[in-house]
């Protein structure tokens, strides 16, 4: 194997290298890349998952914003006619551009925090392209996206998630397996976009503003939070109880209220 030159990992892209090979090794079981997979990694930082993902597909896009990451990554990779860099902010990448053959798109990457959400809700506009999502987030983050009605991290990036994927909390990866070591756990999700989406909304746009606006108070009721959208007794309609806080509403009855407003304007 090529000797890696030494990167001090930045603060300001949220870095920490993996360098633990037996989550390395589990984290590839779970993705199971194989041979004409159009796999696409965000952040592939020094290549610790890299090497697996490009072995296994024999094709591989790579997506870095670090500049200083990239001859690394050419080092050690760039004599393989099937990789490819994208120097680039994942958060204003257009995936659209890596589509081949009309074959769908698997994601892969190791999040910093301070993009994961943003680039969770840019990634889900292409979730027509998208065959599945495997990521390292911060255990937090996972657990809003894998969250149920009645959960503490229930929320709006867990609805939105939910409503266009199917949403499997894999397994946490401990501060040590990184370096530096972050200061909270890790987790792996698999995020994967519904052929059908389970209750379809007649208006996404409407859906997105109704969930973003219930929660921008969370610990209010619902009567209160959405009041200048619906009434109490609109919803009670809807059977929907009006006193209840926003994290007791159902994905199902947010898109109910979303589609009785669509049909009221």
């Amino acid at each position: 194997m090529t000797d890696i030159p030494f990167h001090k990992a930045r603060k300001r892209f949220g870095q920490n290298f993996l360098h633990d090979h037996g989550v390395i090794q589990r984290i590839i079981r779970s993705i199971h890349p194989k041979e004409g997979d159009n796999l696409v990694e965000i952040g592939p930082g020094q290549g610790a998952i890299t090497e697996y993902l490009l072995d296994n597909a024999g094709e591989l896009d790579v997506i870095e914003l670090d500049k200083d990451l990239i001859p690394t990554l050419k080092l050690r990779f760039g004599l393989n006619p099937g990789f490819r860099i994208h120097q680039g902010d994942a958060l204003k990448f257009d995936f659209t551009s890596l589509q081949k053959n009309e074959e769908p798109l698997r994601l892969v990457g190791n999040l910093p925090y301070n993009i994961s959400t943003p680039l969770i809700f840019h990634l889900l506009q292409f979730q027509g392209l998208i065959s599945d999502m495997h990521f390292m987030l911060q255990k937090e983050v996972v657990e809003r996206l894998a969250a149920q009605a009645g959960d503490k991290h229930y929320g709006r990036l867990g609805i939105m998630a939910q409503y266009y994927c199917r949403v499997d909390y894999l397994f946490i990866v401990n501060p040590g397996c990184f370096s530096p070591a972050p200061k909270v756990d890790s987790a792996i999700v698999r995020l994967t976009p519904y052929t059908d989406l389970p209750y379809p909304c007649k208006n996404v746009e409407l859906l997105e503003r109704v969930v973003r606006e219930a929660f921008q108070q969370r610990r209010k009721t619902m009567r209160n939070t959405l009041k200048k959208l619906i009434s109490a007794e609109e919803m009670e309609a809807l059977s929907i109880d009006p006193t209840s806080r926003p994290e007791r509403i159902t994905l199902e009855q947010f898109v109910s209220i979303a589609d009785y407003l669509n049909d009221k304007s």
